[in-house]
Order: structure tokens, then sequence, then C-alpha cells
């Protein structure tokens, strides 16, 4: 089914006009816009303590959700880091806004020229804009995404570091709003044959965390290996949330954190098998928090259990700053869900994947009880999602990549079978659900 579009898209041809009016829909003339700060991090899905991974230590960001809003059920568009990206930041499909595969040196993928990413939007309607870290959904650079200043960082503490600076800044002109985008690289793995003797998770020293013990997801089995790799995954969360937490007290001590509308999010699940680079659950779903203190209703820690796209980010972003949201757009803004206004869930959510290290076209649709995937590759069922940052001059393919291959389709029933491990698409009772989804999905297709 085709996105809802909201009331207060423009066309292009008229939004660079709009753009240079006064734009402050929903708030007062008096009042300044909301600085928005973006959070994002890689590898991250949702394993959270505030996501109910009881073993994570994430306090950081288990107060950011108890003082805004949390969405239970949000999911990414691609379980890739680019492609998730560049969703995030042009409320586009992959397919839609060109960028089908990684961005990086090896690969290249790039946003289509007419593409407009949020940075450019907000830059042109006013806002100061920055970057730091991260910044995976375009080959070009930060000019590609309108982010008038710049610094790059690695590390989750370079990040911290880069953005408090950057903060201080910004703060010394309040009447000016700004939009500020920062991620990191944790909790992204490195491939064991990557470490040194040296070199523990992402080879930052980061140390394991098992304090609260080791949550091994259903999907996984609970092996040594598994939970040692889990025990650093657990680490590098832990490190990473207090970053953020370092990040957040500057918008405190800096008297912006009333007036600042702050994002955390992820590109998609964790670096295991049935999560990053598959149209699984745990691949598809993903952090989602918000929090904007001025705001009336966004207290108390909300819990959203409708289901939501990071398409739908960039229009929630600019209806909730006063923004026009271009005509083109795909996503739906969730200022109503926000605001406590009538709001018409989702009923279908769309994921792709396209191009990791080779070429694996996959397609999927989400109802609120059942999931199709078709699988348009015979791919194998399983891949390595860090054979992508393997370097040029490595030429060794991994000899046993797979166990078996992917079927034309699978379908779940997410009610009876959360972790989707009981395939019925061949099961006649299911022949209706299978033409249902099958028919919201090709018109998904045809339509965007």
């Amino acid at each position: 089914m085709p996105d809802t579009r909201p009331d207060t898209r423009l066309t292009r041809r008229t939004i660079a006009g709009t753009l240079s009016a006064p734009l402050l829909s929903g708030f007062q003339s008096s009042q300044t816009r909301p600085n928005v700060l973006l959070l994002h991090c890689h590898d991250l899905g949702q394993h959270l303590h505030c996501y109910n991974v009881d073993s994570v230590q994430s306090p950081n960001l288990d107060r950011l959700a108890s003082e805004g809003v949390l969405f239970e059920r949000s999911f990414c568009s691609a379980p890739q880091c680019s492609p998730s990206r560049a969703s995030i930041f042009t409320g586009r499909y992959p397919h839609s806004n060109g960028v089908m595969g990684l961005t990086h040196a090896n690969f290249a993928w790039e946003l289509n020229p007419a593409e407009r990413h949020l940075g450019q939007i907000l830059g042109s309607s006013g806002y100061g804009t920055a970057g730091v870290g991260v910044l995976h959904e375009t080959h070009s650079g930060p000019q590609r995404c309108g982010l008038g200043d710049y610094a790059a960082a690695t590390s989750a503490q370079q990040m911290a570091d880069a953005v408090i600076s950057r903060l201080a800044d910004f703060s010394k002109d309040p009447s000016k709003p700004f939009y500020l985008q920062a991620g990191c690289i944790e909790p992204h793995r490195l491939a064991r044959r990557d470490r040194t003797a040296d070199q523990d998770f992402l080879g930052d020293r980061l140390q394991p965390d098992t304090k609260l013990g080791i949550t091994v997801p259903p999907y996984l089995r609970s092996t040594e290996g598994t939970r040692a790799e889990l025990g650093e995954l657990q680490g590098a969360i832990r490190h990473m949330d207090a970053q953020v937490g370092r990040v957040l007290e500057s918008l405190r001590s800096l008297g912006l954190e009333r007036n600042t509308l702050v994002i955390f999010t992820t590109d998609h699940g964790i670096a295991m098998p049935r999560s990053k680079c598959s149209l699984y659950e745990p691949g598809l779903s993903t952090a989602f928090i918000l929090r904007y203190p001025a705001r009336e209703g966004w207290h108390g820690g909300v819990r959203h259990r409708q289901m939501v796209s990071n398409v739908d980010y960039l229009p929630t972003i600019l209806d909730l700053v006063g923004v026009p949201v271009p005509s083109d757009v795909q996503g739906r803004s969730l200022r109503p869900l926000l605001e406590g206004r009538p709001y018409t869930e989702r009923d279908s959510i769309f994921g792709e994947m396209t191009y990791h290290d080779y070429y694996d076209p996959r397609r999927s649709v989400r109802s609120q009880t059942h999931k199709l995937i078709v699988n348009f590759s015979a791919a194998p069922a399983f891949m390595d999602p860090s054979q992508s940052w393997r370097p040029r001059s490595d030429t060794v393919v991994p000899a046993n990549r797979a166990m078996s291959y992917h079927p034309p389709f699978e379908l779940y029933n997410l009610k009876d079978d959360p972790w989707e491990q009981q395939d019925i698409a061949n099961d006649a009772s299911s022949r209706l659900v299978l033409e249902d989804l099958r028919s919201r999905l090709v018109s998904h297709m045809q339509t965007t």
C-alpha cells in the first residue's frame, strides 16, 4: 500500500520559495524553533536495557527513554548501514534514493542527484548545520548533506568530544536554531581475522561487559563463542552509552536541553546471523527514542507500540520544527501520534536488500501479524556482514559462507512465531495471507 502523505507537503517546484519564508508551524512567532540533535550508531538493533535486554548496561539511553518517547516497533528500510541511513536522512526508500548498497570506497553507492538530505532542507530553512563522525549515507562527503561544519570521528569518545565542542559554539547564538547529526562506529564488530593480539572489540581496548550476565537472543545458539561475542558487544554498547551521556549532560549544562529535540537511533540489527543483513525481525528492528522537553506530553517515558519505519523520521522532524515536508518523501509524520491526536497506524512495513558484498535482491512486507520475504536471488541464506570492510587487497573468499539457500518465498506468523523459525509459505492454509502480502509488496514496489 502506498504510504499516507502529510497535508503539509510541497512540490519541488515551490519548496525553494516557501523555505525562504518564516516556517513556524506549531510555534508562535516569538518562540525559537527547536534545535535538532540526531545521534546514531552502528549495528545496535534494539539491544538496549530499555528494550528489555536486561544484561545490557545503557543507563543514559534508558534515562533518555524515561524522559521522552520510545518506539517499541520501529523498523529500518534496509538491514545495511548505508541504505538504512540514506532512508533516515531522505525519508525515502533505498531503491528510490539511489543508495542500494554501501557508500564507502569499496562500493561507492551514492544518493541520486535530486535527493535532498535533512541537513540541506534544514539549512535552507534557517538552521545552522553540522555533522560529526559516521557519514555513511553518501560517498561525496558533508557538502552533499548540507552540513556547514563537519568533524571526522570514529569512536564514540571522539564523537562526543566533537559534539560537545560544537554544542558550545551553537550555544553562543541561542536565537539561531541548529541541526547537528553525529554518528559513531560502536558497536560495529571487527572480523576475527582482522584482530591483532592486542586488540579486543573494535581495537579500542573496550572491555567485555558481563556484570549483569549475557543475553543470548533466541535465534542464536548459546555457544561459548556466541557468549564471548555478546559480552564484547555489551561492552561496546556500555561505552557508547557513556559517551551519549556526556553529550546529554553538555546539552543540560549549556542551557540547550529544553529546546532541543534529541533523536537517538541506529541503522539496523546487531551483527549476528539472522540479524544484520537479513530481513528477519532482528535485522530490521531498530532503537528509536525521542526527547523534547519543551513539548507537552513528551514526559514520563511514553512507549508507543505502533509500527513505524525509519522513512518516517525525516517527515516527523520537519513537521515538528515547522518546515514543510517535500512532496516526494515516502514516509509519514508521527507528530499526530506524538501529540495524542488521531493517527492512522501503518498497516504495512517494507524492507529491502539489494547489494552488500554481492548482488542479492530481497524484499519484505510486514503486517501486524505476518511477514512475507521474497528472495529474488537464490543467494546463500547466511553471509558474514563484516566482509564488506575487508581491504581491497584481500581476495580471500570464505569457503563455507552458507549451509543452505533462500527459498523464493518465506512467510512467518509473527504472532505465533515471533523469531521466524517456521516458514509457512507452502502451507495451503496460508495461501490467502501470502497473496494479500504479495499484493501489498507489488503495489509498494510499483508506487515507490
